[in-house]
């Protein structure tokens, strides 16, 4: 055949099945050479398999790139949550002079994402979005380093190791009074419009961070994302990415 298409076809596997035939659907694809459209809900299956990503929702096409590309680069708030696991963490944020004020501090913004938040003519109120691998303990952060981030404090409610990282959740307040149905998308019913956001953080293994500590993390602001809480788009981008290509070809 001249191509493939493959409609979840691993969706009914275990766990382990399910990523060993995932490599052997890899190897098989580079050993015939041949195209091979792959539909899946699961990102990972996406991220792995694919050498051109292309990103859905309602029909709608979002997206289309590499797996890097969407990752990087994402063009609007459903495509930044989708993409990467665990999922990106969304907070409010209020633009004042020259800063950005979210609930883990005010967090400086470099002249070029001031002027790609100018040139978008964007309200005050903006989404934030910062990825789990962008958290570190701020024990382990080197001093030169810090000045890239922001330190602040948080209640670990829950540890997670997993030997090669460790996953620590806390609370914080969200400030997400108007949700995107982007973003309603990428939710749970009884998470939408809640007052109160669990975030996720990816730490070193190294950490001694404990569950109930009061302790002190550092988030790497070089890679954060800003949203426009109406649309969706990217304004970390500079350019006013479109809501969607258009219907998909059927």
């Amino acid at each position: 055949p001249s191509v493939f298409l493959m409609d979840e076809p691993l969706s009914n596997l275990d766990a382990k099945l399910r990523v060993q035939t995932r490599t052997e659907v890899s190897k098989l694809q580079r050993r015939l050479g041949t195209t091979m459209v792959y539909v899946t809900h699961d990102q990972t299956e996406a991220m792995t398999l694919g050498d051109r990503l292309a990103v859905m929702r309602s029909g709608i096409l979002q997206q289309v790139g590499s797996p890097h590309e969407l990752y990087e680069n994402p063009l609007n708030l459903f495509v930044a949550g989708f993409i990467g696991s665990p999922a990106m963490n969304f907070m409010a944020g209020t633009l004042e002079e020259g800063s950005l004020r979210t609930s883990i501090g005010d967090l400086p913004l470099s002249a070029q994402l001031r002027r790609s938040l100018e040139s978008a003519k964007t309200g005050r109120q903006v989404i934030v979005g910062i990825r789990p691998e962008n958290f570190e303990d701020a024990a382990l952060v080197q001093p030169d380093m810090r000045g890239h981030g922001v330190t602040f404090q948080a209640n670990i409610e829950v540890v997670e190791s997993m030997g090669s990282d460790v996953f620590v959740y806390f609370t914080q307040e969200s400030g997400l009074t108007t949700t995107t149905d982007q973003l309603a998308d990428l939710a749970d019913d009884s998470d939408t419009g809640a007052s109160e956001e669990t975030v996720t953080a990816r730490l070193d293994p190294a950490t001694q961070i404990h569950e109930g500590d009061a302790a002190e993390l550092w988030a790497d602001i070089r890679t954060m994302h800003i949203f426009d809480p109406d649309t969706g788009a990217n304004l970390s981008l500079g350019t006013e990415p479109a809501e969607a290509a258009g219907p998909a070809a059927t």
